[in-house]
């Protein structure tokens, strides 16, 4: 892609993504959290008011909660643009994008439930909090998932600390032993089993040894523990997390499985983001300050290195495309746009202009500057451009960065929003400081005709009139250069496709799917810019357009092809793609995690084609195949959220570029859910059950329809790496498997698994170790002292199916429990971390038998699996010795003698 094309998707992106909003802990309370209100909500200042209890209420419960260390300090309130009634601050750096809790209408999948989107690992931060206006105002939506407050602090624990739901709606119940639980924290939460439907007490399945589908665990309304909140947020006794001593390890759920089988406590400490916190000094209050802002018009101010290093290469000729494409394409109607250029001192190029229309655009455009020369000052740009002008105004600073920079202060005092994008290999580090105090991103400019910039969102993302981008792509090439791009029935008003050349302009035909075809006199060239671009009237036909172009020089030349599309009404959602690293910067300690989040309006799109491009500013362009398969990198299957680590860490810059695309029309919908507040059944008082309405159904229907084909492009904040001196790259080891699964075939037992790499999920791994136990703990503390497996199998490229069965040899007591886990090795020997525990359970067929009914307490077991399977077999007989085959090698275990209900 050439320097230019890659400076439109940085334009783009400034309105298309942002970065979450930085929550910052001074001293024991938290600041900096935003919340934001989309403009869908209609003005009610009641809204305002609830929100405001909420917070209040959940700074107690999150004091308690925390044993006196952490409390809500400061939070601003974003209302939409379009209320009017209310006397609001104006907006500085608050944008709806960067928000951590966002209230918004109700989607398909989750309807009123209480949400947080989370990427992945455990630990890592959530994107944001998810709450509906009904679940805010309306008590008789709420009161489903017990109190707000309390369901706010269940919600802030996935955001902050990366920890997961303790309840799980697909496995509800699990064998501990002889016993039948209900997959909960703490174990010591007592209640009942009962048939939803008849309110009888449960039977069991003679197959699984568990209790129907259509049991339910209701509760007891009053309790004697105190934990969990990540269980059961609705209990009044419960204002507590799990700990070490009462976490339940053997529950299968995703706290469990994702985090070690570790309490939510235990991981919370075990984090540095909120570490070497005190208690509570018992301070005058610990009720949260509220300042409720609105973003007004926006002011936007390109801020333009003119200085004599800006001469070099093609640095002036991208900042020109890029300001172009901005003006011309990108800014709304209704905004203000101003231009300053600068060397070593600022100078106003054009005042501040209001965009209504061609003639403004057109005039901007004119007044860009052609050349350059002169020296250098950023911070005479900066605070040129507004930096020490209104407040919330946005600055877009287009430099090589060759500057020397000492403003931070007075750029982080004026309140403006920064966005850096940097044109040139040599630019100072300190100029990506004038996008940290703003809270805003840095971008990389990567040269050799291989440069992408990203432009920022700096305003709200629910807006349909911005654009989509559809392709984004290049090649320094002679001859033909060839395409396609698919037009979806979201989008396709103001579609634009535009061309970008490094000498001269290219022969270009475009064809429609069905009617038109475009040649190069369709286009509109741009000489001094050169740009050529292709404005499609009306609504774009619906399907594959293909493109060509040709260069028709003897040598070769940088050529691009960028296509735009707006979404065909504001009453329908188009698909949305955004792509993020799991950190800005490393030191190569740890593999990075790309991500990219494929959704429609909140619900999921599965089985799309997703690849991410890293680009190094040395010119190496890395491809990774992003996956959903809940394997390696990514921690949920079908949630829409593709994943892969980056393990070739070296030192330098990096751009990310995302592709998506569903040509073959596999895409769908998907039914999966988001880390979320459980809406609670009913409870058990004084012996009886008091149901609650069943929980709102998601229409399948409408989840499984086809996607359509689509085409997507999303660009990614710019990252580093720097190693330290004298350092080699890393080499990690394979990832860890998080979905060993066991099934039973005839008389085998089969382990499944999806092979991980050589390095994280990367290529192939050498070999796998195989253990069981009949005692869980032992696999997870000292997992080469239990039996092991000896097999004949070859891991496979990372990211296949793995499987290997066992042949159950002799008769197994009925009852008999065993764990299974798995490490990887490379051909480094480096070992992953052992897998998630598989429970592994024989029953004997019964008649169905009636649950005891009532759940009594008990202490903590320190079993472990999070996967449960059953092994069937008939059996008359009693004997202590099992035997296991593997391939040729027989292991003698002694069974556990238990009486299994």
């Amino acid at each position: 892609t050439t320097m230019a094309s890659k400076a439109v998707a940085v334009l783009l992106l400034v309105f298309l993504q942002g970065s979450a909003f930085g929550i910052k802990l001074t001293g024991n309370g938290y600041t900096d959290i935003l919340i934001a209100i989309n403009p869908k909500v209609p003005e009610d200042p009641v809204l305002i008011t609830q929100i405001e209890e909420m917070i209040k209420e959940a700074s107690r419960h999150l004091l308690n909660a925390t044993e006196k260390h952490l409390y809500f300090k400061e939070v601003a309130i974003l209302v939409p643009p379009n209320w009017n009634k209310g006397n609001y601050s104006r907006a500085e750096t608050e944008v709806y994008d960067k928000a951590n809790i966002i209230i918004d209408e109700p989607n398909k999948l989750h309807g009123d439930q209480p949400y947080t989107l989370q990427y992945g690992e455990c630990g890592s931060e959530g994107r944001y909090i998810h709450l509906t206006p009904d679940f805010m105002l309306n008590d008789d939506v709420s009161k489903y998932y017990g109190p707000r407050g309390k369901v706010f602090v269940h919600e802030w624990a996935h955001l902050r600390w990366g920890v997961f739901d303790e309840y799980n709606e697909e496995k509800p119940f699990y064998l501990s032993g002889s016993l039948i639980e209900a997959t909960r924290c703490t174990i010591k939460i007592t209640g009942k089993y009962i048939h939803k439907r008849d309110q009888k007490d449960c039977t069991t399945d003679p197959v699984t040894g568990l209790y129907t589908k259509d049991c339910v665990f209701y509760p007891d309304k009053q309790q004697t523990t105190s934990a969990s909140i990540m269980y059961n947020q609705g209990l009044n006794a419960v204002n507590e997390f799990c700990t070490k001593e009462t976490h339940n390890t053997e529950a299968p759920n995703i706290q469990n499985r994702l985090c070690g089988n570790r309490g939510v406590e235990e991981v919370i400490t075990s984090l540095s983001v909120d570490a070497g916190v005190a208690v509570v000094p018992t301070p005058p209050s610990i009720l949260p300050t509220f300042t409720v802002v609105q973003r007004w018009q926006r002011v936007v101010c390109l801020v333009l290195d003119v200085s004599g290093s800006m001469a070099a290469g093609s640095r002036m000729l991208n900042l020109r495309q890029a300001a172009t494409l901005f003006i011309q394409k990108i800014v709304e109607d209704q905004a203000y746009v101003g231009i300053v250029q600068f060397t070593n001192t600022a100078t106003i190029r054009e005042p501040l202009t209001l965009i209504d229309g061609k003639v403004s655009r057109d005039k901007l455009v004119g007044r860009l500057p052609p050349s350059a020369s002169g020296g250098t000052d950023i911070c005479a740009g900066v605070l040129g451009g507004d930096g020490d002008g209104a407040r919330g105004d946005v600055i877009i600073l287009l430099t090589d960065g060759e500057s020397s920079i000492n403003c931070q202060i007075r750029v982080k005092d004026s309140g403006a929003i920064v966005h850096t994008i940097t044109l040139g290999p040599n630019a100072n580090i300190n100029v990506k400081d004038l996008s940290d105090i703003s809270g805003e991103m840095k971008l990389q400019g990567i040269m050799r005709n291989i440069i992408y910039y990203k432009y920022l969102q700096t305003f709200e993302r629910y807006l349909s009139f911005f654009p989509q981008q559809l392709e984004s792509t290049g090649l320094n090439m002679i001859g033909w250069f060839n395409g396609s791009v698919s037009i979806d029935r979201t989008i396709g008003n103001n579609t634009s496709f535009l061309v970008i050349y490094e000498r001269s302009p290219p022969d270009i035909l475009v064809l429609s799917p069905f009617t038109r075809t475009y040649d190069t006199s369709h286009f509109k060239h741009d000489a001094p810019a050169k740009t050529l671009t292709l404005d499609i009237e009306g609504t774009a036909e619906t399907g594959k357009w293909k493109y060509s172009l040709l260069n028709k020089e003897s040598t070769a030349q940088s050529m691009s092809m960028t296509v735009t599309s707006h979404a065909v009404s504001e009453a329908i959602s188009p698909v949305m793609v955004k792509t993020h690293m799991s950190q800005l910067s490393s030191n190569g300690s740890k593999p990075m995690l790309v991500y990219a989040d494929v959704n429609q309006k909140g619900v999921p799109v599965i089985l799309a084609d997703v690849t991410a491009t890293l680009m190094s500013d040395r010119g190496v362009k890395y491809e990774l195949k992003l996956q959903d398969n809940g394997a390696g990198a990514d921690a949920f299957r079908h949630d829409g959220i593709y994943s892969s680590y980056f393990t070739e860490l070296t030192t330098g810059k990096y751009s990310l570029k995302v592709k998506v695309h569903n040509n073959d029309g596999t895409a769908r919908f998907s039914l999966r859910r988001h880390s979320g507040a459980l809406y609670i059944p009913g409870y058990v008082v004084d012996g009886q059950v008091v149901m609650n309405p069943p929980k709102p159904p998601v229409s399948e229907d409408d989840l499984q329809a086809d996607v359509g084909s689509f085409s997507r492009t999303a660009i990614g904040e710019s990252f580093s790496v720097s190693l330290p001196p004298g350092v080699p790259p890393p080499n990690f080891p394979p990832n860890k498997i998080t979905d060993l699964n066991a099934e039973i075939e005839g008389d085998k037992v089969m382990l499944t698994w999806t092979a991980p790499g050589e390095d994280m999920d990367q290529g192939t791994a050498m070999a796998y170790e195989i253990r069981f136990s009949e005692d869980s703990d032992l696999l997870r503390s000292n997992f080469s002292t239990a039996h092991l497996v000896t097999y004949n199998l070859s891991p496979k490229t990372a990211g296949s199916p793995e499987k290997l069965s066992f042949t159950l040899f002799s008769i197994i007591k009925n009852g008999t429990t065993l764990f299974f886990a798995a490490k990887a090795e490379d051909k480094s020997f480096l070992k992953s971390e052992t897998s998630n525990i598989i429970q592994v359970t024989k029953i004997v067929p019964k008649a169905p038998v009636p649950s005891p009914t009532d759940a009594p307490g008990g202490p903590d077991t320190s079993g472990g699996g999070v996967n449960i399977t059953v092994i069937v077999i008939s059996v008359t007989t009693v004997t202590m010795v099992a035997c296991l085959i593997a391939s040729v090698t027989m292991c003698s275990i002694k069974s556990r003698r238990v009486n299994h209900a």
